[in-house]
């Protein structure tokens, strides 16, 4: 992989592809990150229609690197040159790294999820429950199983619920069995909470009482009603926020082969919220 050189490279190139783009605060944390090490470039949030045309942007335009997000995660795959072990193992792209005109993808939401969770806890021979069966639960499955946890995937898609779970030898159980959703850690990986639906919840309260860890991977707003839920009953809380600075300062590393400023990427995503 090519790194960036020491003195500023002109023009570099960085986007957001997703379908919305609106709400997300990477262009600001990126953007902020880039000021920061003197990288003279800028990232731009690009709501896609055609996922397709839009990756014959990225050689088009020489953009350095893409973070992906909802809906294209998995369908990107086909359409790079290569994409990495670990992400071909979870079968989801959230970073795409353009290295002489070779697109690369990578997955940093592991990476992400991981660092929120060992902050906090020792993941070995706990019980995960997952809720959800997309790209963002493929991802944390994939950090927790690398790490000795046990791992419950919990959601309304039977089909896909039950493909993760046999991907990641793990046992489903549909969302509406509230009564068998138990064990030591609670993760949200849907959208459920996010801005501006802030009052919505992925289960209800009794099921989020019985769980020693709450964790939502919902990072706007910072303290979702999940994580407010989880914590008047005792529970140790993480917000998205933990993950969702952790994956991108991944990406920086990726991109421009840098230590990434985490510190100034997290207070920059902080201020961003509070003024929402």
């Amino acid at each position: 992989m090519k790194t960036l050189p020491q003195k500023n490279q002109a023009g570099l190139i960085f986007a957001l592809f997703g379908n919305p783009v609106a709400q997300s605060l990477s262009p600001r944390m990126h953007n902020r990150a880039l000021r920061f090490m003197g990288i003279d470039g800028y990232y731009i949030p690009v709501l896609v229609k055609d996922l397709a045309g839009a990756v014959a942007a990225i050689r088009a335009l020489d953009m350095r690197g893409v973070s992906v997000t909802i809906p294209f995660k998995e369908a990107i795959i086909p359409l790079l040159d290569k994409v990495d072990a670990d992400a071909l193992c979870i079968g989801s792209v959230n970073t795409v790294l353009n290295d002489g005109d070779t697109l690369t993808g990578f997955n940093t939401d592991w990476q992400g999820m991981e660092a929120a969770l060992v902050r906090k806890m020792r993941i070995a021979g706990k019980r995960f429950v997952l809720i959800g069966s997309g790209g963002t639960t493929r991802a944390v499955a994939f950090a927790i199983k690398r790490n000795g946890g046990e791992i419950v995937v919990a959601s309304r898609n039977r089909d896909r619920g039950t493909t993760l779970a046999t991907k990641f030898g793990c046992a489903w159980i549909p969302l509406s069995a509230g009564e068998k959703i138990e064990g030591d850690v609670l993760i949200n990986t849907t959208p459920v909470g996010m801005m501006p639906r802030v009052d919505a919840l992925p289960v209800a309260k009794n099921i989020i009482h019985r769980f020693k860890y709450v964790v939502d991977a919902v990072y706007n707003p910072t303290n979702t009603r999940m994580l407010r839920v989880g914590k008047a009953s005792g529970a140790v809380t993480i917000s998205g926020v933990d993950m969702f600075v952790a994956q991108g300062a991944e990406q920086f590393r990726i991109w421009t082969g840098r230590k990434p400023p985490q510190r100034s990427m997290r207070a920059t995503v902080l201020a961003a919220l509070k003024d929402r």
